[in-house]
This record gives structure tokens, C-alpha cells and sequence, in this order.
């Protein structure tokens, strides 16, 4: 759906950010991109976003599929009730309220928050907020969704619960994810394929491919094929922070 080819971003304070950074994303994966605090993840998500400019390379798109964004904070508005966060993508293309009931209604049904149209943010948790921004991004129906380090702020027993609601989800919408983390065991949880990438600058420098026909569940967070995906990709990760030459 996407190449990325030989991209470089180069910041205004000199700081080279990413260098020679080659990716494709393909239909229907769960593609994560993993690696330290500082090596360019989020900057590879905006740039395919189209919310920061490449300085060199490019970024090739197989058509123009529809794209959802989901940030590292829920950036909700306060003084709006649940279901005005949602509506807010389809509002901003001119869909009125009462033409976007359906599809506010589809997309917080699909995070398990139907019945808190009228809630405001301050009612919430943090793990019900992150579904609210999770809702908003679906809501133009996306067939691509990036997801930039969304569960990082939350507790393990919210954040796991998260990582199962969202390969449903995927399932379901058949949709295409690319997802930013820095946790080795939710990288292998969620993923079809897993990017390591290497610090200053950054860039690609190993890749695992994780079974997606092997069930996630219980059962494989606790199994032996989870824990030697782990140790892979904790290895490969390993090498990319220690400057090592990566397959």
C-alpha cells in the first residue's frame, strides 16, 4: 500500500532525524514499528501521514486509501461530550450531526463504548479516553490506521485488555495498522511483521515476521513460540541500540 524509499528527515537544528529509511507497508498486516525513545518511529508515522515533510527519498502510495491517526495522548476536547469528539473528522468534511449518528455510533460500538455518547472526557479513564480517540480515527472508516505509541500512558491489565480489543477490531475491519511502540512483548502480541529501528539516525535495521495464523490469546502470550519471538526481537533490538550490523 505504501513504500517508503531512502527517506531522510533533517530537522531545522541540524538534527538528523531519520536517514535511508526503506519500508513497505502491505494490505491487511499489523506492522509495528519497534525501537528505542529517539530513533525516528513517530517521525516515520508523520511522514506517511503526510503531517511532516521527507527532506529526501520518497513515499509512494498505492492509490489514496483513506488514512486514521491515533496519537500518543487521546487529544480530546474537554468542553465536548464523547459523541462531539467522534463526529469531529466527519464535521470537519462537512457531515452534519444528525447525517453522522450512524457512523459515531458504528465506530464506539466498535470500541465497546456505546452508551457513553454524552459523557465528557473528565469522566473517564484514561484506558476509556484512548478508546474515544481510538473511535475517532475510525470513524472515516480508514482502511489505514496509525497508531503512534497509543497505550504507553496506561496501567498493564488496561493496556493488555487494549492489545486484544484491537486485533479484534482489525479483524473485524479489516483493516491495515501500523503501530508505533518501544515494548518488545506487545510488538510481538500485536504483530504480523515487526520493524527494528536503530537510533542517530534513524532507520530500518532488522525485520520479524510473526505467524498471523497463530491465535492470539492467553495461550500465546504464555507459550513457548511467543517467548522465542520475544527473545528475537529483544536480541535484534539489542543490536540496534549497541550500533551492531542487523539482518
Amino acid at each position: 500500500m505504501v513504500s517508503l524509499r531512502g527517506v531522510a528527515k533533517a530537522f531545522k537544528s541540524g538534527t538528523l532525524a531519520l536517514d535511508d529509511v526503506n519500508l513497505d507497508i502491505r494490505d491487511g498486516e499489523f506492522l509495528t514499528l519497534l525501537g528505542p525513545s529517539g530513533c525516528g518511529k513517530s517521525t516515520v508515522l508523520r511522514i506517511v501521514a503526510g503531517l511532516m515533510d521527507n527532506t529526501a527519498g520518497e513515499v509512494r502510495w498505492r492509490g489514496q486509501p483513506s488514512l486514521g491517526f491515533v496519537f500518543q495522548e487521546p487529544t480530546l476536547a474537554p468542553w465536548s461530550d464523547v459523541f462531539d469528539n467522534v463526529w469531529l473528522p466527519l464535521r470537519l468534511k462537512g457531515v452534519s450531526r444528525a447525517d453522522s449518528q450512524d457512523r459515531v455510533a458504528e465506530a464506539l460500538a466498535n470500541v465497546g463504548l456505546t452508551g457513553f455518547e454524552h459523557a465528557y472526557p473528565r469522566e473517564l479513564s484514561g484506558g476509556m479516553k484512548m478508546r474515544v480517540s481510538i473511535a475517532r480515527a475510525l470513524v472515516t472508516r480508514p482502511a489505514v490506521l496509525l497508531m503512534d505509541e497509543p497505550f504507553a500512558a496506561l496501567d498493564e491489565i488496561t493496556r493488555a485488555k487494549l492489545n486484544d480489543d484491537l486485533l479484534h477490531l482489525q479483524a473485524a475491519l479489516g483493516a491495515t495498522i501500523v503501530f508505533v511502540t518501544h515494548s518488545v512483548y506487545e510488538s510481538v502480541f500485536l504483530s504480523t511483521r515487526i520493524c527494528i529501528m536503530a537510533p542517530r539516525p534513524g532507520r530500518v535495521v532488522a525485520e520479524l515476521k510473526i505467524d498471523p495464523q497463530v491465535a492470539r490469546d492467553e495461550d500465546f502470550r504464555l507459550g513457548p513460540y511467543y517467548a522465542e519471538r520475544a527473545r528475537e526481537a529483544s536480541a535484534a533490538l539489542h543490536d540496534a541500540m549497541n550500533g551492531a550490523k542487523c539482518a
